[in-house]
This record gives structure tokens, C-alpha cells and sequence, in this order.
């Protein structure tokens, strides 16, 4: 701050704002550390890379910090070996506790010692703060967590610099809050804590806090954002680490409820005069408890607080005290217990020294380790601020006095002892006038009149009020200048502080002062049954039992430990660091310009600056000047012994001024000696690497020398060996020579006869094993040649009983429809009652419902059945290519003939429950008959027909069990199924017998001989009743009658259809796969591809068939298309193959439901028999032509195909989309900021006033537009729908708009003026692309890049100043939220014009609505998402693409020669055959 132009108080208090509102609350004035509470977390100040920076960095070097404060007082530690100090003051609440965190948290990092179980002594250091807090802070007007209690932390280090312990000192303890609180301050922490400990409180006899004396004289119990219960849980965590036992922290919460229970206690006038006792239960039950807690004898107590001992040479005299003397008392015990439970170390008069306790912060000190040789140490000093309330009482006075005792400190070491320095080295210095508190200190503590010693002395006479202490304070002071009586109280006194005039009231000064020593307090709890409680109070001297009320003075006590604290301070160097409280409602970013003015000048911060500009800080010996200094002018270094003259030279020829030379010392101006030090450090750097070079050289040179005389050397012995080398290999090379003649002849030899010998055995082996195989050969045809003719033969045998067996079911169904007819006339005939007819109905429907369920069961298990014979199929041709088919079909023909011996031996027995069956229909025949014959007997008529109808449910009941045994029978034919398809190849060539003999079972049932006016039966006779051997399966594909049963009611023409063999299944799938695999290209705009599939598709009736595995194939084909090498070149292509046939799937199929159900008529249902007739009398339905040849009756498969089409469609689309997204990401990265030669000059103009901005100097956006143009002729070539590219170009731009948005956010080198005519001029020729491209292609896309270009368009505007929040809201960035347009104002800066942006204000409000944001919303990011959905639906694509005429699709030639296909080819109709 001294460097600043206008050293005045508006200058200063304007750069201190400034500073704040940007987050540097740090700033020097001079060596004193300014530090701006910002009520906020900033953790980037706080890391471990900021503690490295200012790691030996010389203060005011590095931006202002707390870090460099610490830095400096340990360096000056290390270098000069003296102890340091920094002094933390403020005002309550400005931030004192936690700048001295951080300042142990450095010396920490630099000291270096190895952590102690893991902590650090920093961390154990804080980790005792709980405990220090809980006992030693509570609530004050300013602030909710004030320190009643100065504390002094040592940091210890050893002669390295390393740190060897630490010991925390306390000091001041405010003893009287105890006792005495006001409104709406609160009681130390503690005690809130225990009332909320749940369980613990319970057992202490405590409640709310509002119940006790000591504490319910303020109506503040609850502190905002803390919870009491879990700060006394924290408090007994930081007891465990500082080395408290449990039993110790029992007897101190016991202590704390004893002292509540105490102030609980009152007094009622006694018996005699001026006597008290207990006033009533209450306050005996409070006795009681504090007693029992004390663990001490109630009796006791009461004599303690109720009377007086007096010692005399009689002896002891007891005096009663009346009911205010024993409140008194009373308080005394409370206040005494209290500050012996929490001193480091109670001062009290020289007989009483021995018997004070060390128990709270002792156990903290053994817990973190303290170092008693230490030499040096790094003291840091946090103790309570200047307090100035409304009212004003002794503490506040206490308090205040500690802290002229400070600023008295402060003012010797800133302003005395400098000035004085400059006097005795006779220096030309002008003196500088500065306020001197002295005289408050003197009004204060002087003797014998000082206000401390006249307050003593009134307290010394029993009968003194505040009346005759004030007027005697105001006649021995009436002139003195700092103390001034108030005009509306007589009482009340003002004194002029340095910090300002506060006015205390003196009604409870003499209360609070007096603290008395009370024989009988100590006797009381020093024989506590507690070890702690008697150790608290050890037993008296004789001395000090002669006076058993003894007083002794809260403020001369005050006084003395004050001293002892600034002879600590006075033998340190101090640094100081002034803490400023920024506003009273401890928000951030509120600045109140009075307050933070009225700390400055009480801080003396202003005086600092002015001193710190005029003054000279540095100063050196001349010896110290000379020593260090001298090698920058060695010429005069010789023969001169004057070290003033030559100190003298050594600046004038360093060309330095305003150095003034004293006495004995160089007085330097702020930064010359870092001047003087960066010269040196080049002179000794030339230095030292002239002498490195000449040392190398030397060195070089010998090395040199060296190796050349050892070379001669070892090249004279090379030669020598190099010669008796080269002659011993020309003898060993004769002597080989000859060795391999002789070698490779025996080799040879050698070789010859082995290749005889083994020529001979595999000959002989080789014809043997082609004798055995041919053997083998001819006795597995001939085994082969007998399983064939009996695996024929069983297999004929088999079909031809099932035929039969299903031509008898057919018989036997067909007579039973006949019977049940028949029975129903008569019945309807015999009974004219309506109710019989309701309930018969009732039952049809149900036996309706059960048979459509049925059905629907048997479809769905032969889709399965059709799907694992698909599979079986493909694992039967892996099978068929093993050597070893002949052995295996050995053994499943084996296995498979015992299977059908045991499905013999179960149809047999479902034959003969069908002849039961027959019987029980002939019963009911006979019993027609007789119905018939005895028509008007109505009596006899009713009883046949309740036998009938018994007949008929036992008859049903025994069709059910029939059923369930078909199920059974049905699952033993499905695993027969499994073993039978192995064979189908060779089996064929017997579907076309199957045909006949199918044919022959119908032509010889009944239904030839069925008239057609035949009355229809109810629809629950429309129904097939099953029979038992009805749905067995074959091996092969041929589907067995009763499968035809299940289907007649629906059409027969479905039930004569066959299975198409394994190879034109082969040839339609390779015929696909190849229209798949090639790239046909379009015609007229229409993909041959897709059309060719459909029509094929629709050929071979796939849509219409409710098993096939056709759809899967095209599916799986497409997808292995698209994981190929080229796959993302081809994706246009097949975007619009598939969207062009899902058009033609959603145009042309019609969709009835998957399993259609029999319509009914007005005139009734269709019985079986009708519906055969019908179709054996319409031939053209049994070749499956229809009239309707507009659309097609779509199954289930053709559904499914549907809707794994659309999935294809949305995956296309969403690959292409995603893989232009990563081709564009690079053009975009390179266009978000403008090249270095196309950016504009600071200040200065266009060229041209007259014209916009100038398009891009680079291709870049270029670039961009010939990605555009070539990615639309790509479409327009694949004849892509322009629904397609539509939805594609409006999400490429939508990610343009996202990644050129989020960028301009995210770097600030982009946020300039000549960077948004940069981009607007590339957004420009976007914008005229879209216009080029139509809406029919381009579509909304201009709407897309509204974030970005609103923007730019804020960039590049100009007198931004004028502009007020609601225009840039409202008509500017209206697509923008507050956070965007708050980032993009503090990051912006103009490059081009050097002008300002967006006013304070505006940035303020933003600010403000930023913070409210902040609390409401979920995600606090500024950055726009990605949308990745598909941006269509399925009634979108059959609503936007038209539909395509694809009769006129000719085949390609390769396809030619495929048989599937020939009917198209000779009438280029898709109609099915």
C-alpha cells in the first residue's frame, strides 16, 4: 500500500475494496499484513502448492499473504537465531482464530517434523482446539464464537530449523461469564453442551438450559448452524486425543453439573439475624446434587456457603452470612472451581503457589510435546479484540486494557523505536508526529491513583458501592484529558481509547473484581472423595489458614499476567498481522466503508503506511555493508580502511541515491538493497564460472595427455596380435580343409543307407494300412446298407400307424360332433324353460373361452418348437460332417427304437380310454332315442336329461384327463423331435407320401356325406376337441393332424401349406445376403436394395408366416455390413435402404392381431363340418390367393421384423450423427479463437470506419462450410429423405452452437472484442450456408446457434458501461442465464479499444443473483449439455417420407439364375404364388 500514488485514507480504503471484491483479502502495509475476513471458504489460498510458492521467498516478492508473514518469521529465526512473534488482533469476529490456523499450518510444512501417530503438530494442535473452545469461547454480540481467553501458541524448534515441540499458553480467562451474562450474549460453551449430552444429562440431573440460573439470564440457548449435542461429542474426542482419561472426563462434566446445580441454589432469610438458609425443596435438591457431584458432604456445603470462619488467638469464631453475602459466596465457589478447572496455571499469592491444578491445557501440552531445551521459537499470539457494546461492563474494560497494552507494543516497535534509531545515527530525518497511548495506560494502571488500584482499594472496604468508587475516580481525574464523566449517569465513565471512546457502567465493577480466596472453599473440595476435585484444591498452608477470607483483585491479577505476556512479547522480534471485519452481518462480499475505516486508524495502519513511504527501511553496519557488498568495487578494496568512504563508493558507483549514512549505519530506501543483491549475485556468478572454466581446462587437458599415451600403447600390442591372429588361421584353415573331406564323406555314406532302410519300411507300411482300410471300408457300407433297410422299414411302419391312428381320432370326433348335435335338438325341444337355456349358454361360453386358450397355448409351443428346430438344423450340419455318422446313427437309432416301443405302449393306452370314450357315446345315443319316445311324458323327459347332462360332464371330465395326457405325450414327442431331425435330409422324399395319405384320412371321414343346410351348433362345439395322440411331432418337418385340427377353424388353407426344404432356405437367405452385401445402387431415386428385399420378402409369403427365421437373417446381415471396415462410408446408403423399406413395411402390411380369433355371424358360428366343406369347395383359398392385394395380413415374425427395422433406423442414424460430430470437433477447436495475425492491434481502429467486420484471414470456418457442402452431397447422392437430413444438419448445428458456446466460457483468451468479430464473421458465413441449404434441408438450424451468437453479439457491442442488467437480460442475451452472462463479464477484456466493460453495479447484481442461485439449484454449471436422443419417432417417419412404387425395380443380373426368384423376373409382379 505504500506504493500506491495517493497515500490518503480514501486511497487506501479504495484499493482494500477493490481488493475484496476480487478475493485478495491480503495486503501489506509495509511488514504489517492486512487480512479482510471474506466469511467464505477459499481453499486455493490455503493448498500445499501455495505453502511451496512462498516457501523462501523474501516478503513483497509474491502478492500479499499470510504464508509470506510466516515465511519471513521463520527465516529471520533461522539466520539471526532469535525468537519470533506474530501478534493476530482485530476486532471479535475479523478472523484471528483462523489466520493463526494457517500461520501453524505453515511453519508446520517448513518445520518438517515427522507426524506422531499419523498427525502432525499442527493437526494436534487443532485437533485441541474443541476442547479449548468448548471451556474457553461463547457467544458475544459481534460474534457467536468468541475467545474469552487469550492464547499464546510456542512453535519449538531445534537448532536446524526443524521443528522440536510445541506448548499452547493461555492467558486472560474472563472467569466472571460464569457467573454473569447479559442479554443476548451466552455462558461458555460448555455448559450448553452438557445440558443437550442426551444420556450424560440425564444422569447428572440436567435439563434445558433455560432452567438454570447461570445460564437462562440470556434467552439465547441455541446458536445458528451448530448442534450442542454434536459439539459435545467433538469436545470428548478432542479429551480422548489430548490424553484424558474417562474417569477424569466424568469428574469434569461432573464439575460443570455441579456448578450449574450450584447457581440453582437459593437462600431464604435464617432463624437469627443476618442468617440464610436453604430456601426451599428446590433449591435443596440442587444442593443435594451439587454435593453428591462434588462427591462431598452436603452438610458441609450448606456451612460453607451459609457461614464465615474467623480465625482469632481464641480461636474460630463462625459468622452467619445473610442471603446476598451467601449468593456471593456462592458465586466465588462457582468461579473459582470454574478457572481452576481450565488454567494453565492459577496465579495466586505466594503461599497458594504448589496447589493449583494443570489440568485442561497441561494435558494438551503432554499430548502434543514440548521441547524445554529449545532455544528458539515462533510464538503466535490470538487473543480476544477491542469490544465496544451498547453496555459496557468490567470485562469489557479488562479486555480493552489488554489491548491498549498491544497497540502500545505496536506503536513502540513501528513508530518509537525507529524514530529513535534515526536520532541516535544522527541521520537527516524530519520527525513525524504519531498518537502515543501511553497516558490511557497511566489513567489505567498507574499507582497509587490509577483506576485499577482505586478500584482495589474500594473493594478492600466491605461498605463501598459503585457510587463512592466513581466519584472518587472522577475527583482524582477530574483534568485528565482521556477520561470524561456522561452527562445522564453519575456514575458511568468514558474513556478515550485508541480506538475510540467508550463508556463503561460501573454498577457491577466492584462484584466482578472482587474474587475472594476462601479457606473454607478450599477445605470443602480438597476432601472431595473425587482425585480430581481434591487436586484441584490440595490442602492450605498454616500460613494461609490464619485468614479464612482473604481478597485478592480480578484486575490487578489481570494486570500481572498482562505483564508476563508483553515481557514474552518484548523479547521476541514481532511481525503483525491486523485482522479487519468487513461488515456486522458476517456475509461475504459486503464491504461497510465507516467500519473497515474506523479499524484502520484504531490499528494504526495509516500511521504505518506514512512512516513505512517516508522512512528507511533497510539498514546495515558499515562493517556488515562492507563484508558483504565490497566485491562489487574491488578496485577500491585496496589499501582503503574506512568503511563509511567505501560504503559511501560502493553506492555512488551502483548509481544509487536518497541513501542517507549514519553513525555507525547505512540507512537504505525500500528495494535498494534487493538491487545491491541481484549485482552481487551476477558479480559472484561471472566469477564463478571463470574459475569453472579454467578448472575444467586443466582437468580436460591432463585426461588428454593421458589417454593419448595410452593409445600408442595398446595399438603397438593390437598389431602384434592382429599378426599372430591372421597366421594361426591360415594353418587352422589348411588343417580343415582336410578334415572336411574326410567328414562329409562318412556323412554321406551314413545318409545313404539310413534313407535305404527307412524307403523299405514305409513302403511296407503303406500298403498294409491301405489293405486294412479298404477292408473297413467295404464292412462299414455293408453295416450301413442294413441299419438303412431297417431304419426304412420301422420308419414306414410308424407313419402308416400314425396316419391311422389319426384317421380314427378324426372318425371318432367328427361322430361325437354328430351325437352332441343331435342331443342338443332334442333337449331344445324337450325343455322349454328359459333358466335350463341360460345356464347351457353360460357353460358354452365358458368351455369357448378354455378352448380359444388352448389354442393359443398350441401356437405359441409350436413358434418354439419351429425356432429349436431352426437351431437343431444348424448343429445337424456340423454333426453330418464327422467321420464317425455312421456309428452314431447306430446308437441313436437304437436308442430312438426304445423310446417308440415306450410312445407304443401310451398310444395303446389312449386308444383304449378312446373306446371307453365311444361306449359312453353310444349310451348317450340309446338315451336320445328314449327322449324321443316319451316326448309327453314331461316328469320321465326331465329325469333322461339330469342323467344326459351327468353323462355329458362325466364324459367332459374324462375328455379333460385326456387332454392332460396328450400335454405328456405332446413334451416325450418334442424330445423325440430333438433326436429325429438329424435324419431330415434323408427323409424328404417322404413328405409327398404324407401329403397322400393326409388326403386320403380326410376324403374318408364323414364330412363328404355332411349336408350343407346342416343347423350350426353353439360356438363351444366349434371348437376341435383334441385328441390323445393329436399333436405328436415327427422328425422331420411335415406338421402331424392334430396341428391341422387346431387350425381348422381358422383356415385350412394355412394347414396344407409345407414346410420349404433346408436348400431353397438356403438359396433365399443367399439371395438376400448377396442384395445386402452388394451396393445396387438406386433407380429413380429409389434404393434397389430395399425394394428388391420387400418384394422378395413378399414373394415368398414371409410376412405371413407365423414361423420363419428369415427376418433374423436380413437383420444380422445389415448389422455385420455396418461392423464392417467401410461401414461408416456406407452409412448414408443404408440409412436410406432401411428407412425406405420400414416405409414399405408401415405403408403395406396391416397388422389383425398376432393369433386371430373365428369371427362370428349374425346368423351363429360355423361348425367344424361347415368350415371343411367350405374350404374343400374353394380351392383357390387352399392355394393361398386373395382378392385384398393391397395389403398384407402381417404375423407376429413380421412385427417383430418391423420393429427391429425401426431400431436399425434409429442406430443408423445416431452412428452417422455421432461420427460427423467427432469429424467436425477438430474444425470447431481451431475456429472458437482467432489466429495471432488476424487479431487487431491494442487501440487501434479498422482500416475501413465505413465497413463490418472483416471476414476470417484464415480457412478455418472455410473449412467448416466445405465440410457442410460435402456432407449434403453425400446425402442428396444417397438419396437420404430430407425428413433425415433435416433432424441430421439441425443436431450438427445444435452441437456447433454447444462446443463453440462452452469454449468461449471456459477460456478467457477467447472473451475479447477482436475474438467475437473473429467468430461473429465465421458465424456469418454459417448462417448463409443455412440460407442456401432451404428449410426443406437446413430447417431450424439457424435457431440452434442462438447461444453463440447472442454471445458474440455481447462481445462485440460497444459502451457495454451504459448498459443496465435488464437490456442485457431482456434484449441482448435472452437465451443466456444470469451464471453465463456473469462469466462472460468477468472474463471479458478489450484487446482492441483498451475499453471497460460491464459497470460495478451490474456486476454486483449479477453476483448477488449468482449467490441465490447457487442455494436453489441442483448443478451449478454454467456449460450447455449435449442432446444424444433421436430426434424422431416411428409416425414420424411414416408421416414424412412418401411412400415408393417398387413393382418397377428390376433384378440385378447376379440374381438371375436363382430359382426363388424366377417368377419375378418373367412378370415384375411381387404378387405371392
Amino acid at each position: 500500500m505504500t506504493k500506491l500514488t495517493y497515500l490518503n485514507e480514501p486511497g487506501v480504503l479504495y484499493n482494500l475494496k477493490r481488493r475484496y471484491a476480487l478475493n485478495e483479502i491480503y495486503t501489506y502495509t509495509g511488514s504489517i499484513l492486512i487480512a479482510v475476513n471474506p466469511f467464505t471458504r477459499l481453499p486455493h489460498l490455503y493448498n500445499e502448492y501455495m505453502m511451496e510458492q512462498y516457501k523462501g521467498v523474501r516478503l513483497g516478492e509474491l502478492s500479499p499473504h499470510v504464508f509470506a508473514v510466516a515465511d519471513a518469521s521463520y527465516r529471520a529465526m533461522v539466520n539471526d537465531s532469535r525468537s519470533q512473534s506474530i501478534l493476530v488482533s482485530g476486532e471479535s469476529g475479523a478472523g484471528k482464530t483462523e489466520t493463526t490456523k494457517f500461520i501453524m499450518q505453515y511453519l508446520t510444512y517448513v518445520g518438517g517434523r515427522a507426524a506422531i501417530d499419523d498427525r502432525t503438530v499442527e493437526q494436534q494442535v487443532l485437533e485441541s482446539n474443541p476442547l479449548l473452545e468448548a471451556f474457553g469461547n461463547a457467544k458475544t454480540v459481534r460474534n457467536d464464537n468468541s475467545s474469552r481467553f487469550g492464547k499464546f501458541v510456542e512453535m519449538q524448534f531445534d537448532a536446524n530449523g526443524r521443528i522440536s515441540g510445541a506448548a499452547i499458553r493461555t492467558y486472560l480467562l474472563e472467569r466472571s461469564r460464569v457467573v454473569q451474562i447479559n442479554d443476548p450474549e451466552r455462558n461458555f460453551h460448555c455448559f450448553y453442551q452438557l445440558c443437550a449430552s442426551g444420556k450424560d444429562a440425564e444422569l447428572y440431573k440436567l435439563g434445558h438450559p433455560g432452567s438454570f440460573h447461570y445460564l437462562n439470564k440470556s434467552k439465547t440457548y441455541e446458536l445458528e448452524g451448530t448442534n450442542n449435542e454434536d459439539e459435545y461429542w467433538k469436545t470428548k474426542r478432542a479429551m480422548d486425543i489430548v490424553g484424558i482419561s474417562r474417569n477424569d472426563q466424568d469428574a469434569i462434566f461432573r464439575i460443570l453439573a455441579a456448578i450449574l446445580h450450584l447457581g440453582n441454589i437459593e437462600f431464604s432469610p435464617g432463624k437469627e439475624i443476618d442468617s440464610s438458609k436453604i430456601k426451599d425443596p428446590t433449591s435443596n435438591f440442587h444442593l443435594q446434587m451439587a454435593a453428591k457431584l462434588f462427591m462431598c458432604d452436603p452438610d458441609l456445603l450448606v456451612s460453607t456457603l451459609c457461614t464465615r470462619a474467623i480465625n482469632t488467638l481464641e480461636g474460630a469464631i463462625i459468622k452467619a452470612l445473610d442471603c446476598s453475602a451467601a449468593a456471593a459466596n456462592r458465586d466465588a465457589l462457582a468461579k473459582t472451581v470454574y478457572a481452576r478447572l481450565f488454567d494453565w496455571y492459577f496465579h495466586l499469592p505466594s503461599f497458594f503457589q504448589g496447589y493449583c491444578a494443570f489440568l485442561l491445557v497441561e494435558n494438551i501440552n503432554k499430548s502434543i510435546g514440548q521441547d524445554v531445551d529449545s532455544k528458539v521459537q515462533i510464538g503466535i499470539l490470538d487473543i480476544y479484540g477491542f469490544e465496544s457494546f451498547k453496555n459496557n461492563s468490567f470485562e469489557q474494560f479488562c479486555i480493552n486494557f489488554a489491548n491498549e497494552k498491544l497497540q502500545q507494543h505496536f506503536n513502540e516497535h513501528v513508530f518509537k523505536m525507529e524514530q529513535e534509531e534515526y536520532k541516535s545515527e544522527k541521520i537527516d530525518w524530519s520527525y513525524i508526529e504519531f498518537i502515543d497511548n501511553q497516558d490511557v495506560l497511566d489513567l489505567i494502571e498507574k499507582k497509587p491513583i490509577g483506576i485499577i488500584a482505586l478500584l482495589d482499594e474500594a473493594c478492600m472496604f466491605p461498605k463501598s458501592t459503585h457510587e463512592t468508587f466513581a466519584t472518587k475516580m472522577f475527583r482524582n481525574f477530574s483534568s485528565h484529558h482521556r477520561l470524561e464523566k456522561t452527562k445522564f449517569s453519575e456514575t458511568d465513565f468514558t474513556i478515550s481509547h485508541y480506538a475510540g471512546k467508550v463508556t463503561y457502567q460501573t454498577e457491577s465493577f466492584l462484584e466482578k473484581n472482587r474474587d475472594y480466596i476462601v479457606a473454607e472453599h478450599c477445605n470443602l473440595l480438597s476432601s472431595s472423595r473425587c482425585p480430581l476435585v481434591s487436586g484441584l484444591f490440595g490442602t492450605l498452608p498454616e500460613e494461609s489458614l490464619r485468614s479464612s477470607y482473604k481478597f485478592s483483585s480480578v484486575a490487578s491479577r489481570f494486570k500481572q499476567q498482562l505483564q508476563a505476556l508483553m515481557e514474552t512479547l518484548n523479547s521476541t522480534e514481532p511481525h503483525y498481522v491486523r485482522c479487519v471485519k468487513p461488515n456486522s452481518v458476517n456475509q461475504p462480499q459486503i464491504f461497510e466503508n465507516q467500519s473497515v475505516l474506523h479499524q484502520l486508524r484504531c490499528g494504526g495502519v495509516l500511521e504505518a503506511v506514512r512512516i513505512s513511504l517516508a522512512g528507511y527501511p533497510t539498514r546495515r553496519t558499515y562493517a556488515e555493508f562492507v563484508d558483504r557488498f565490497g566485491v562489487l568495487v574491488p578496485e577500491l578494496m585496496l589499501g582503503s580502511y574506512d568503511e563509511r568512504a567505501l560504503t559511501k563508493g560502493i553506492l555512488e558507483k551502483m548509481k544509487l541515491d536518497n541513501f542517507q549514512l549514519g553513525s555507525t549505519k547505512v540507512f537504505l530506501r525500500a528495494g535498494q538493497i534487493a538491487i545491491l543483491d541481484m549485482r552481487r549475485a551476477e558479480v559472484l556468478e561471472n566469477a564463478a564460472r571463470h574459475i569453472q572454466g579454467r578448472f575444467r581446462t586443466f582437468i580436460t587437458r591432463k585426461e588428454f595427455v593421458k589417454t593419448r599415451e595410452a593409445s600408442i600403447s595398446i595399438q603397438a600390442y593390437c598389431r602384434g596380435c592382429l599378426a599372430r591372429k591372421k597366421y594361426m588361421v591360415k594353418r587352422e584353415t589348411a588343417a580343415a580343409i582336410i578334415v572336411q573331406k574326410y567328414v562329409k564323406r562318412w556323412r554321406l555314406h551314413r545318409t545313404y543307407q539310413q534313407s535305404h532302410s527307412a524307403a523299405l519300411l514305409i513302403q511296407s507300411c503303406i500298403r498294409g494300412f491301405i489293405a486294412r482300410h479298404y477292408f473297413s471300408v467295404i464292412r462299414e457300407q455293408k453295416a450301413a446298407l442294413v441299419i438303412q433297410s431297417l431304419w426304412r422299414k420301422w420308419k414306414v411302419i410308424i407313419l402308416f400307424q400314425q396316419y391311422r391312428q389319426a384317421t380314427v381320432a378324426i372318425q371318432c370326433a367328427w361322430r361325437q360332433k354328430v351325437a352332441r348335435r343331435e342331443l342338443r335338438r332334442l333337449k331344445m325341444a324337450a325343455n322349454e324353460a328359459g333358466a335350463l337355456r341360460e345356464a347351457k349358454n353360460k357353460l358354452e361360453k365358458k368351455l369357448d373361452d378354455l378352448t380359444l386358450r388352448l389354442t393359443l397355448e398350441r401356437r405359441l409351443r409350436a413358434a418354439g418348437e419351429e425356432a429349436k428346430s431352426v437351431e437343431i438344423l444348424k448343429r445337424d450340419k456340423l454333426i453330418e460332417s464327422l467321420s464317425a455318422e455312421c456309428a452314431a446313427a447306430k446308437s441313436a437309432a437304437q436308442s430312438e427304437h426304445d423310446k417308440n416301443l415306450l410312445l407304443q405302449r401310451q398310444l395303446n393306452d389312449s386308444l383304449r380310454e378312446i373306446t371307453m370314450l365311444r361306449s359312453s357315446k353310444i349310451m348317450t345315443a340309446e338315451a336320445e332315442r328314449e327322449n324321443s319316445n316319451l316326448k309327453n311324458l314331461v316328469e320321465s323327459l326331465s329325469k333322461n336329461n339330469s342323467s344326459l347332462e351327468y353323462e355329458l360332464t362325466s364324459a367332459r371330465k374324462g375328455s379333460d384327463a385326456t387332454m392332460k395326457k396328450l400335454k405328456d405325450v405332446e413334451g416325450k414327442c418334442n424330445h423325440l423331435q430333438q433326436n429325429l431331425d438329424k435324419l431330415q435330409e434323408k427323409l424328404t422324399n417322404m413328405e409327398n407320401e404324407n401329403h397322400v395319405l393326409r388326403q386320403k384320412a380326410l376324403n374318408m371321414s364323414p364330412l363328404n356325406n355332411m349336408p350343407m343346410t346342416t343347423k350350426a351348433f353353439p360356438q363351444k362345439f366349434a371348437t376341435p376337441i383334441g385328441l390323445p395322440n393329436g399333436e405328436q411331432k415327427h422328425g422331420y418337418e411335415t406338421p402331424p393332424p392334430a396341428k391341422y385340427l387346431a387350425s381348422l377353424p381358422q383356415s385350412l388353407t394355412r394347414s396344407r401349406r409345407t414346410r420349404m426344404p433346408v436348400e431353397r432356405q438356403e438359396e433365399n437367405h443367399e439371395i438376400l445376403l448377396r442384395c445386402i452385401k452388394e451396393n445396387l445402387g438406386f433407380k429413380d431415386g429409389k434404393p434397389v436394395t430395399a425394394c428388391i428385399i420387400y418384394s422378395c420378402l413378399l414373394h415368398w409369403r414371409a410376412f405371413e408366416s407365423e414361423r420363419t427365421a428369415i427376418f433374423d437373417h436380413v437383420i444380422e446381415a445389415i448389422n455385420n455390413v455396418l461392423k464392417g471396415e467401410e461401414a461408416d462410408g456406407r452409412l448414408p446408403y443404408w440409412l436410406s435402404n432401411t428407412s425406405s423399406l420400414l416405409c414399405l413395411l408401415q405403408k403395406n402390411l396391416r397388422s389383425n392381431g398376432l393369433f386371430a380369433t373365428p369371427s362370428r355371424r349374425s346368423g351363429g358360428t360355423l361348425g367344424i363340418g361347415d368350415k371343411i366343406v367350405q374350404t374343400l369347395r374353394s380351392p383357390s383359398k387352399l392355394m393361398g390367393r386373395s382378392d385384398n392385394l393391397g395389403q398384407v395380413d402381417a404375423r407376429y415374425p413380421a412385427i417383430l421384423f418391423k420393429q427391429q427395422l425401426t431400431a436399425c433406423v434409429e442406430k443408423i442414424f445416431g452412428q452417422l450423427r455421432d461420427n460427423l460430430k467427432k469429424e467436425i470437433s477438430p474444425l470447431l477447436s481451431v475456429c472458437i479463437q482467432a489466429p495471432k495475425s488476424s487479431r487487431a492491434q491494442p487501440g487501434k481502429a479498422t482500416k475501413s470506419p465505413g465497413i463490418g467486420a472483416q471476414p476470417p484471414s484464415n480457412s478455418h470456418w472455410d473449412n467448416i462450410v466445405k465440410f457442410l457442402d460435402l456432407l449434403m452431397d453425400t446425402l442428396h447422392e444417397n438419396y437420404v429423405p430430407s425428413f433425415f437430413i433435416r433432424k441430421l444438419i439441425t443436431q450438427l448445428f445444435s452441437f456447433i452452437n454447444i462446443q463453440l458456446f462452452n469454449s468461449l466460457l471456459l477460456r478467457r483468451e477467447c472473451c475479447t472484442f477482436s475474438n467475437g468479430e473473429y467468430v461473429k464473421a465465421g458465424l456469418s458465413l454459417l448462417e448463409k450456408w443455412i440460407t442456401d441449404a432451404t428449410d426443406e434441408f437446413a430447417g431450424t438450424s439457424m435457431h440452434e446457434l442462438n447461444y453463440i451468437r447472442q454471445a458474440v453479439g455481447f462481445l462485440v457491442i460497444h459502451q457495454k458501461r451504459k448498459k443496465k442488467l435488464e437490456e442485457i437480460r431482456n434484449e441482448l442475451c435472452p437465451n443466456l442465464s444470469v451464471r453465463q452472462i456473469y462469466r462472460i463479464c468477468s472474463m471479458y477484456w478489450d484487446d482492441k479499444y483498451n475499453t471497460q466493460g460491464i459497470s460495478n453495479e451490474v456486476v454486483s447484481a449479477m453476483r448477488e443473483e449468482v449467490n441465490k442461485d447457487t442455494q436453489n439449484l441442483i448443478s451449478n454449471s454454467f456449460l450447455l449439455d449435449d442432446d444424444l436422443c433421436i430426434p424422431f419417432s416411428t409416425e414420424d417417419l411414416s408421416i414424412a417420407i412418401p411412400a415408393i412404387d417398387y413393382v418397377d425395380i428390376e433384378l440385378p443380373e447376379s440374381l438371375h439364375h436363382y430359382a426363388s426368384v424366377q417368377l419375378l423376373l418373367k412378370h415384375h409382379d411381387p404378387q405371392p404364388v
